[in-house]
């Protein structure tokens, strides 16, 4: 690994910037004060950031943990209300940080809005309350409605609409939870009767909540996550709609995503009165931090799961490989949109934590990089952690997790390894995709994300992949594209979009090279592959039951003390390889 500022004269250099800053159109004495604030909605976490302009450094930010309801194996859900609290939580601590800086609320300019894309919260529009807890991204429990909706296409494709929206059928999209709700929930239902419910992803209900419900809007990114915008021209698509059942006037205004949409109204929110000017999904917000602005150009963020996009500039370009096409920007009304194509991978810090909580055999993810660094490799030992389903470029509903290739050697940490490369792997599935599909020449892969302060994760990757990583020191770069969208909209001009940049005195990279061969990635990759497809159909709900009791009887049927002596057998050779 290599660290520090990458010149911007190497021509591999990742700090291709766009930006310059722009006209001072309002002339005051606090012209150097101007801050961009930014609400970042994750999966996990709720954050508020301030930034100066036309630096964008970060000065102050207050995060707090959200909490996940898994009322059901595979069900995913959180309280949109606590989302809403812990966002003007979030915002109140980091606006009083500001006088000790040397500032003031006031020179809060602008704020800009990114979010988990995905989840989905309906509500009530004459009470402002949700009718249900929000769905999130990865919650599986749609999978019958995927099959209702494709028993109902020709051949059941789940790609028959990808023309039309860049999308696979798949319980991962805005569309199916709609459907679910209002199939299953009987207050979503009444309220769709009487007109009265709305739908929206996490941007929606929390500018509808800033706004006190004058705006239902979101923007094209979000949208382009739903199974319902169409693709070419970001309008909600009557054919879409009518195949989930929903009707448009519970959806937002589509928007584009730098603009500005109005002003925070909400008395409780210490933003009161600040203009909201920048609205981008957490990767697209991402690709835009990285600076990835021109074909070809690509990211990776490492968090509980996987992003990766790959700017395809103004083509959208439909996957016949399993990936995604998605707006990565429109940055402002009367711009034309940017699109990429985007690979999702369901389980990556997220498996680590499962090692940790489930598993317990580490006693924090964090300790993942030491427990794995133990090792040269992973013994032969593979994990392919398709806890909910692979996604991206398999789309395989029917897989479920797998760890294969123990042997009695195989300790913890060779399966801590595995899953790290586990994760490198499924990237890689992405990364050939996307260069397959867009012809572009794969010259290095950004990164960031949480997981990526992990040193020995980047340096499988690049070894994995076979190209060097460029892991930005902003180990989070959502916020810090999210600001810059907002700072950029027409009206609010702190700064302005420079293609021939090719430099940012505030980004700083740090380089992993490849230090494998072309032959020890072929094996690995190819094994990784078999393991993969191992996984494949394991998912048959007509057998569950009748497996589950057969089991039972089987266990039930063996002598007690058959049964003891073996547990106990089974149990001391496992604790020997857990100290091991």
């Amino acid at each position: 690994m290599t660290e520090g500022k990458n010149p911007p004269t190497t021509p591999s250099s990742s700090a291709e910037v766009p930006f310059r800053r722009g006209h001072d159109f309002r002339k005051t004495s606090l012209s150097l004060n101007r801050l961009v604030g930014v609400i970042d909605e994750g999966t996990n976490v709720v954050s508020f950031s301030i930034y100066t302009t036309p630096e964008f450094k970060e000065i102050a930010a207050h995060r707090i943990e959200k909490q996940m309801i898994t009322v059901k194996d595979g069900w995913f859900e959180q309280d949109p209300v606590a989302i809403i609290n812990n966002i003007y939580r979030c915002c109140e601590v980091a606006v009083s940080m500001l006088p000790s800086l040397g500032y003031r609320k006031e020179d809060i300019y602008t704020i800009g809005i990114t979010n988990q894309r995905e989840t989905t919260v309906v509500w009530d529009s004459l009470t402002g309350k949700p009718l249900y807890n929000a769905i999130v991204w990865n919650d599986i429990r749609t999978t019958s409605t995927v099959d209702q909706i494709l028993a109902k296409v020709p051949d059941q494709n789940k790609n028959h609409f990808k023309n039309i929206v860049g999308l696979p059928v798949s319980p991962y999209f805005s569309a199916l939870k709609i459907r679910w709700l209002k199939d299953n929930v009987p207050a979503v239902r009444k309220a769709c009767r009487e007109k009265r419910c709305k739908a929206g992803t996490i941007d929606s209900w929390i500018v509808w909540n800033l706004t006190k419900g004058s705006l239902h809007i979101t923007d094209a990114t979000n949208a382009s996550r739903t199974l319902l915008m169409n693709i070419e021209n970001l309008e909600w698509d009557p054919m879409m709609l009518k195949t989930f059942s929903i009707h448009v006037d519970m959806l937002p205004e589509i928007r584009s995503c730098s603009e500005i949409y109005g002003k925070v109204s909400d008395e409780r929110s210490v933003l009161n009165g600040i203009p909201i000017s920048g609205i981008l999904g957490n990767q697209q917000a991402s690709l835009l931090g990285q600076m990835c602005i021109k074909p070809g150009q690509t990211k990776n963020t490492y968090r509980s799961g996987c992003f990766l996009l790959c700017n395809t500039g103004p083509t959208h370009i439909i996957s016949n490989r399993g990936l995604l096409t998605t707006v990565a920007y429109k940055l402002g009304p009367k711009v034309p949109p940017v699109y990429a194509l985007e690979g999702a991978v369901a389980v990556a810090g997220h498996a680590l934590e499962w090692l940790q909580n489930k598993v317990r055999i580490m006693p924090n993810a964090s300790d993942a990089e030491k427990f794995a660094e133990s090792v040269h490799t992973t013994g032969d030992v593979y994990f392919v952690p398709a806890f909910t389903g692979l996604y991206a470029p398999y789309w395989r509903k029917d897989a479920r997790g797998m760890l294969i290739g123990l042997t009695q050697f195989s300790t913890k940490h060779h399966v801590v390894r595995a899953a790290l490369e586990a994760i490198c792997f499924q990237s890689r599935d992405i990364l050939e995709c996307m260069y397959k599909e867009g012809g572009f020449k794969f010259n290095k892969l950004h990164a960031d994300g949480a997981l990526s302060s992990n040193n020995l994760l980047m340096q499988l990757q690049a070894d994995t992949a076979g190209v060097p990583v460029f892991r930005s020191q902003l180990l989070d770069s959502t916020a810090f594209g999210a600001a810059m969208c907002a700072a950029q909209a027409e009206g609010v001009e702190l700064c302005k979009f420079d293609p021939e940049k090719r430099h940012y005195d505030n980004i700083y990279y740090d380089t992993f090279l490849p230090t494998s061969t072309d032959e020890e990635r072929r094996q690995r990759y190819g094994k990784w592959k078999k393991a993969v497809e191992r996984s494949f159909d394991w998912v048959d709900r007509g057998q569950s039951k009748t497996m589950t009791e057969e089991r039972y009887r089987m266990l039930s049927s063996v002598p007690c003390s058959i049964f003891l002596i073996t547990t106990f057998a089974m149990l001391a050779h496992s604790l020997r390889n857990v100290k091991s």
